[in-house]
């Protein structure tokens, strides 16, 4: 097998600040791997999906991401076209730079940066399920994303405005943690509707929602404990019409993913996904990790095996 070419698309910010931090330590890395390859450095919002698009055109045969998942999230907008059809290009690997890393969990790989390294010469091609999801944006249009991870929407998508809307001299985790104390006193239950496959699901409140084609968000929960990034299918899970008392005291099992048998939390499997809040007025905002890319009423539709990913 000839040596695979190979684009970093790194991100200097992920992890706080880390990734720039161990760049040297990446480099070294490559290199004593006997890999070929060159940096693209990300400078703001959308550089990852442009960077991950010219690929296709450079004879470029791995993408290699430097970053969390939203930079992961950033690449597979590449992925798609303005149809929501998948566009055929380099295979992806993940090297383990960011704070997120949940994707990574579900394909049960450690952060372990010499061992990712060596699969991505010597790993094997798995297939990948992507998500076309089209949704509103915050200018009321129409618009076409890509996930293949977990899109939610109720408090995740709240949150996620608040922390991305904090002063940027607070630091992440401050903002993580203001942003989220913030939504839980602000958030009130909204009320949706979900249908699956074409079968009502959800006609009520809703603290959260859950479309998982991955197994964790946030940063370590297992929010759906059964899904499968390649089984052509979306686990659904909702917590249903819960207070901050019973949320707080879920949150536990949320982690360890012992969560599905719970009063209120209910969960089905599908691969198309329709939503939309009870009053045409209503802003369900979503979370697409960790950013807030829109709100209600969206359509998810699995693509099944659509990306390579090197694992």
């Amino acid at each position: 097998m000839s040596d695979p070419r190979v684009r970093l698309v790194f991100n200097p910010r992920a992890g706080g600040g880390a990734a720039a931090r161990r760049l040297p330590e990446l480099v070294d890395t490559m290199q004593r791997h006997d890999l070929s390859f060159e940096i693209a450095r990300t400078t703001g919002p959308g550089d990852a999906s442009r960077i991950a698009r010219a690929s296709f055109d450079d004879g470029v045969d791995l993408l290699a991401v430097v970053g969390g998942d939203g930079t992961l999230n950033e690449v597979v907008q590449a992925f798609l076209n303005e149809y929501g059809e998948v566009l055929e290009g380099p295979d992806i690997a993940i090297l383990p730079m960011g704070t997120g890393g949940d994707f990574l969990r579900t394909l049960g790989r450690k952060r372990d940066l010499d061992q990712t390294v060596s699969r991505m010469r010597s790993g094997n091609q798995r297939r990948i399920d992507v998500v076309s999801l089209q949704l509103v944006d915050f200018h009321g249009k129409q618009v076409r994303k890509a996930f293949v991870n977990i899109t939610s929407f109720g408090i995740g998508g709240v949150t996620d405005k608040l922390v991305n809307d904090a002063p940027k001299w607070l630091g992440g985790k401050a903002s993580f943690f203001i942003g989220s104390v913030r939504a839980m006193l602000q958030y009130r239950n909204e009320h949706v509707r979900v249908v699956v496959d074409d079968s009502p699901f959800i006609d009520g409140p809703v603290f959260n929602v859950a479309l998982a084609n991955g197994r964790y968000f946030g940063g370590g929960m297992m929010i759906a404990p059964h899904a499968d990034p390649s089984d052509g299918m979306l686990d659904v899970v909702s917590l249903g019409d819960m207070n901050r008392k019973e949320v707080v005291s879920l949150s536990g099992k949320i982690y360890s993913g012992k969560h599905l048998d719970v009063h209120k939390v209910t969960h089905t499997r599908g691969s198309v996904v329709e939503a939309i809040p009870h009053r045409k007025e209503q802003r369900v905002l979503l979370d697409m990790d960790g950013e807030t890319p829109g709100m209600l009423p969206i359509v998810a539709r699995v693509l099944p095996k659509a990306i390579r990913v090197r694992s």
